[in-house]
């Protein structure tokens, strides 16, 4: 919750005189626990838990990456409160779509001997992905769709993405029900879009939903 993105988009809420939510799930950044003990399944609880407590009133939902796929599971499960979507390189179905098919079998057979797959990162150390969050991962799968949600979405994806390929973000794109879709294609941008234009273009959408 202290990446570039999230504190652009606190001092914009902060300008504009607007309420503004940020966290870190279970296990990641300055929240305790363990990430292997994490599930999509906790997290959303996480997220939905933080929202009925800290918040009121109508929301406007801002995701990157994982976090692009909860903000769509929080929407359905809140319907009456989230007004709208901003989502950033969504990965929604990550496990199941974009992990699985990567493992080497030699990624399968530490999984199934450790209970955890140590997979490689560009941005660090390896991921420890346990065998448990795979399989329960499949439970919250939004593709092929339809994706009710029918509030404004706004995605922000990267052509160079080597994370969430374009075409995955734009599957999510077309699944979604919502007739006020904007999917802005970056085509030099990457994962993170976190230069100074991609924040721009990302503050602009939040501007816009807010109005």
């Amino acid at each position: 919750m202290t990446g570039t993105k999230a504190q652009a988009l606190a001092d914009q809420a902060l300008a504009a005189g607007r309420a503004f939510l940020r966290f870190d799930y279970s296990g990641h950044g300055e929240s305790g626990g363990a990430f292997t003990d994490g599930t999509i399944g906790s997290w959303r609880a996480d997220a939905l838990a933080l929202i009925d407590r800290l918040t009121e009133g109508d929301l406007v939902l801002v995701g990157s990456s994982m976090g692009g796929w909860l903000a769509c599971l929080c929407a359905q499960a809140r319907p009456d409160r989230v007004k709208g979507l901003v989502l950033v390189a969504p990965a929604a179905d990550f496990p199941q779509a974009l992990m699985i098919p990567e493992m080497t079998d030699a990624d399968r057979t530490a999984l199934a001997r450790d209970g955890v797959w140590m997979r490689p990162s560009d941005y660090g150390e390896p991921y420890p992905i346990a065998g448990r969050f795979l399989e329960e991962s499949a439970d919250w799968n939004l593709l092929p769709g339809p994706v009710a949600i029918d509030r404004p979405v706004r995605i922000l994806q990267g052509g160079a993405d080597p994370d969430v390929p374009w075409r995955h973000a734009l599957a999510l794109a077309e699944a979604l029900t919502s007739q006020d879709l904007i999917f802005s294609l970056v085509r030099d941008g990457d994962h993170r879009l976190s230069r100074p234009q991609d924040i721009d273009r990302l503050l602009a959408f939040v501007d816009e939903l807010c109005g």
